[in-house]
């Protein structure tokens, strides 16, 4: 089945959730990249099997990506020749559970969870306000941010496989947690995660968020970025190895090193997705010859020719 045939199958499942050559610059947080072939809104566990099993079904290999915030995605220029997942529906809603748990799906943005804890008394997800992305993501990667991670406060999360349609729930010690890292799989979706929290007085919570925000505000740069580039070396900062090479400021094109947080680049009026790549590529070029450090990129790059 041709990445064409399969299109059309889904338009007969799925209806209107169904988008062809749809602009990757609209759901990333570059606001750049070229058009994703086939992009599908799935509102339940239901639809996401569907469209896994259609993908499965087709001879040809169809290659597969879940957007989420679009935080740690980069798309080629050239687009995506293969089906985007978008999480909608019930995978937006926030829950407070028995047992001081929150449940939030896995499309829900990290911040809403912080914001939404905070409101109810909830203590221990401040730190999720200054990270950008989903729950989803946040679980696939162990996000962090301000001395934590997600694993510290991770419950269990309930797990899709699209490829064969099982639904694992996971304890945090099932996802063989590193920095940056976990074993989610490219073909599975974290639906839903179960957060441990604390009572406090909600203005207590609100304060911790304020100064993180201030924090952010005062020592990294806002416009079109995708948060820290780089994961930073044991023991190290990524941001302050890539300073000490004296790259701040470094461009290529209308990408430039944020001379705010050198970690940060920064995509100006005019850039393109290949400008973020051929400086990223760059960065870690020059940082190996300066101090013979391999910075690891923390961008899914999606499209382009590692080779090129």
């Amino acid at each position: 089945m041709a990445l064409s045939d399969l299109a059309s199958q889904l338009e007969a499942q799925l209806g209107e959730a169904v988008s062809l050559n749809t602009s990757v610059s609209d759901l990333t947080t570059y606001r750049l990249g070229g058009p994703v072939a086939v992009v599908v809104r799935v509102f339940s566990e239901n639809d996401l099997v569907t469209v896994g099993q259609s993908i499965s079904s087709a001879q040809d290999e169809i290659p597969l990506i879940v957007i989420g915030r679009g935080s740690n995605l980069l798309v080629a220029d050239s687009g995506f020749m293969g089906v985007g997942i978008i999480l909608d529906g019930e995978f937006t809603e926030v829950k407070i559970e028995p047992g001081l748990r929150v449940a939030a799906g896995g499309a829900v943005p990290l911040p809403v969870v912080a914001r939404q804890s905070a409101a109810a008394g909830l203590a221990g997800l401040e730190f999720l306000v200054g990270i950008p992305g989903s729950i989803g993501g946040a679980v696939r990667m162990n996000a962090g941010g301000h001395g934590r991670e997600i694993r510290e406060v991770l419950d269990r999360a309930r797990i899709v496989d699209i490829q064969s349609g099982k639904t694992r729930i996971c304890r945090a010690d099932d996802l063989d947690f590193s920095y940056r890292s976990s074993n989610v799989k490219r073909h599975e979706v974290v639906v839903q995660a179960e957060l441990r929290v604390s009572l406090d007085d909600p203005d207590a919570c609100r304060k911790r968020i304020d100064d993180i925000v201030r924090w952010r505000r005062e020592n990294q740069p806002g416009g079109a970025n995708a948060g820290s580039t780089f994961k930073n070396p044991s023991g190290d900062s990524a941001g302050r190895i890539i300073d000490s090479a004296g790259l701040k400021g470094l461009r290529v094109g209308g990408v430039v090193v944020s001379e705010k947080h050198a970690n940060f680049l920064q995509a100006e009026e005019g850039a393109t997705a290949r400008d973020v790549y051929e400086l990223m590529k760059l960065v870690q070029k020059k940082v190996k010859e300066s101090c013979g450090i391999d910075l690891e990129s923390e961008l899914h790059t999606v499209g382009f020719d590692e080779n090129s």
